[in-house]
């Protein structure tokens, strides 16, 4: 029950951050939201009573929702060249943090309780939050909201740091009031797009969160065909106590987690020779494949594999569709298709226990076939988005055409815009 509180908190908050951060500046709300999870993280490990530790993980999720921000606050600093490659770097932190969590509930658990186990994993935040005097604001949000000064002054602080010359030519700025609306996500333009990828972000947690309740159901069991079996048994000897996770549990979990690292190195050297979508593409058919083959009895090692390549490939499906999606949107409503797509994500992680442990009970392989269907049709969606980013510039304003980069000095004439 807690982590589905948690995903609500982040479903419902997503779209409330994004549109901070379009109205008020990317660092405004990244550095809000991680002020709020830093605070209820660790006002949940003084949580008297079970409803209490619903109420403040809700609001923990609540806080996590605005986290996507940090993508599109660090993409809008990004070249064009460098973009997908950094990106998918950043994503390799999320990997990291989830083996940090795993290894400190083996520490934390068996001697000092879950309590400090939700406070010890706040903590991280507070460095964040001390390192946000140092981050700057966005440049682009900056030239987008007519704070031209801030800006060019953000631009010198890059250039002096890296050692580098700004680039000749013109700041201009392109001032827009309205930014952040969600009329903007449906205009004829981004409708389509908007709505495909609000199935891709649906698919990729549906099937990510789902392929990780289903490892430990498929090891516990020992194979496919035994887990109906398996399950029968588990029934009969139900009772209410507590049971903690025993060190092989996490050991399957730490193992499950590392395959995450393989998808990133995939991800990271296919999209930028496919495509963005060719790339959403693949993963979501890799996993499909691999879905199918659970139908066979296989035995444990091979069940190990399909679900290792699996779940590389779910996820490297997850950070190609945070390579592309602040791609596709102008820096005027970046952060709330972000956002959005973010909400949709977690509607699918709170659907999905329903599949991978409700629907298991009675089939198997309806399961997986849910799965597998709802990746296929991923898949085609990707397809059919109407825009390839690779290769192309950030655009500034829903009112202007696909951005330039900002290259070497010397490139353009001195009155040219680099924005």
């Amino acid at each position: 029950v807690v982590p589905q509180v948690v995903f609500v908190g982040m479903m419902s908050s997503s779209t409330l951050w994004g549109n901070i951060s379009d109205q008020y500046g990317r660092k405004t709300g990244l550095k809000i939201s991680v002020l709020w999870t830093l605070y209820y993280g660790i006002l949940s490990g003084f949580a008297p009573i079970y409803s209490w530790i619903l109420v403040l993980r809700g609001l923990v999720g609540f806080g996590i929702g605005g986290v996507p921000q940090s993508v599109t606050l660090y993409a809008e600093f990004l070249p064009m060249k460098a973009r997908a490659k950094c990106i998918l770097l950043i994503e390799v932190f999320w990997a990291l943090g989830t083996v940090f969590e795993v290894l400190l509930a083996v520490v934390v658990m068996p001697t000092l309780g879950w309590r400090w186990l939700l406070i010890l994993s706040a903590l991280p935040l507070l460095l964040f939050a001390g390192l946000c005097f140092w981050l700057p604001e966005s440049a682009r949000y900056d030239v987008l909201s007519g704070n031209q000064e801030k800006a060019l002054a953000t631009l010198k602080r890059i250039a002096t740091e890296n050692g580098a010359p700004m680039p000749l030519g013109k700041l201009v700025v392109s001032r827009q009031e309205d930014r952040g609306k969600m009329r903007d996500l449906f205009t004829p333009h981004f409708r389509w797009t908007t709505l495909l990828l609000w199935f891709i972000w649906f698919s990729n947690a549906f099937s990510y969160y789902g392929l990780v309740l289903l490892t430990t159901e498929f090891f516990q069991a020992g194979d496919v065909c035994s887990i109906s079996s398996r399950r029968q048994e588990v029934k009969a000897k139900c009772s209410l106590t507590c049971e903690y996770l025993t060190e092989e549990d996490y050991t399957d979990l730490l193992w499950t987690t590392l395959s995450e690292f393989p998808g990133v190195l995939v991800t990271l050297w296919i999209i930028d020779r496919i495509g963005r979508k060719k790339t959403m593409a693949l993963s979501f058919l890799v996993f499909s494949f691999c879905s199918l083959l659970l139908f066979l009895c296989v035995g444990r090692n091979v069940l190990t594999v399909l679900l290792f390549i699996a779940r590389a490939f779910i996820s490297g499906g997850f950070q190609a569709a945070y390579v592309y999606t602040p791609e596709v949107y102008p820096t005027a409503t970046r952060a709330l298709g972000l956002g959005t797509c973010s909400g949709m994500a977690r509607v699918g992680a709170l659907i999905t226990p329903f599949i991978a442990q409700v629907m298991l009970e009675s089939s198997v392989y309806l399961t997986l076939l849910v799965y597998s269907g709802c990746c296929l049709l991923a898949a085609l969606a990707s397809c059919f988005l109407p825009i390839e980013t690779k290769g192309r510039g950030l655009q500034e304003s829903s009112h202007k055409e696909w951005g330039q980069e900002m290259v070497g000095r010397g490139s353009h004439s001195p009155g040219e815009s680099q924005e």
